[in-house]
């Protein structure tokens, strides 16, 4: 994906009531995930890096289908990533996009290598090959996407994939 643009994210680090930050390939903040734990729900207000609310992601406790929906400052839906396939050796995640086309992404999600794919196209590979650093794995995405909404939905894949951290 020449020209796009690579980011640093840490596992394990995406749990509630903890701040985290998603850097860039030049190691400066260029996202700040922050965790609240609010009253029965636990949210994570995905900023950036001058501390602007760009989405929010809530765990849901009553959740019908593991999903969960990525929302706008103003509430509406920006994605909502839902896990279609689980077996041994990968997984298959779909996220729909209200008024866009859909996603899906290819690959092992489990160990940090995959990639996002809308419309046939990649539009952001994930992998931990990139860093030697334990529990460090990179986002990188394809020109002219919302790089913030991406590293949105890895974080919830992230979370969802490992479900109790």
């Amino acid at each position: 994906m020449a020209g796009g643009s690579r980011y640093q994210m840490r596992q394990r680090m995406f749990s509630i009531g903890n701040d985290f930050f998603i850097t860039d390939a030049q190691g400066q903040t260029a996202f700040k995930v922050d965790g609240k734990l609010l009253r029965v729900r636990s949210t994570l207000f995905f900023e950036d890096a001058g501390g602007n609310q760009l989405y929010k992601i809530q765990e849901r406790m009553l959740r019908v289908r593991d999903s969960m929906t990525i929302e706008r400052p103003d509430g509406s839906a920006a994605a909502k990533v839902h896990n279609a396939l689980i077996t041994p050796l990968r997984d298959r995640w779909t996220i729909d996009i209200p008024g866009g086309a859909g996603m899906s992404t290819k690959g092992n999600i489990v160990n940090h290598e995959y990639r996002i794919e809308q419309g046939g196209a990649v539009v952001a590979t994930v992998s931990k090959r990139w860093f030697r650093i334990r529990d460090t794995y990179g986002v990188e995405t394809a020109p002219g996407q919302d790089d913030a909404l991406l590293l949105a939905i890895t974080v919830v894949i992230d979370m969802m994939a490992h479900e109790g951290r």
